[in-house]
């Protein structure tokens, strides 16, 4: 189907505008708005071209990245006294 609207330039620019800001071609950006609201959005190609990974890889990239000096600094409890570290409450294990 086709749809054909009269706009004038200023509309039009403006219609534009907020699809480049989505990094979007205007009829990308018209067919995005025209999703039901129940149907999510295409990922980005960037998105979709990367496979899935399950979470504990992504979290072994990430603490690969902190310095060792940091992690020496963590508590080797932190896991059992989560509690006593994030909120203040006494340790169970003292």
């Amino acid at each position: 189907m086709s749809l054909t609207l009269k706009l004038s330039d200023e509309q039009a620019t403006v219609l534009q505008a907020k699809a480049a800001a989505e990094g979007l071609s205007l009829d990308e950006w018209i067919q995005k708005l025209a999703q039901p609201a129940h149907q999510p959005a295409k990922a980005s190609a960037s998105q979709s071209d990367q496979p899935r990974r399950h979470i504990s890889e992504i979290i072994r990239e990430n603490m690969s990245k902190v310095p060792t000096e940091i992690m020496a600094t963590m508590p080797k409890d932190g896991a059992s006294e989560h509690d006593h570290y994030i909120y203040g409450l006494p340790k169970r294990n003292p």
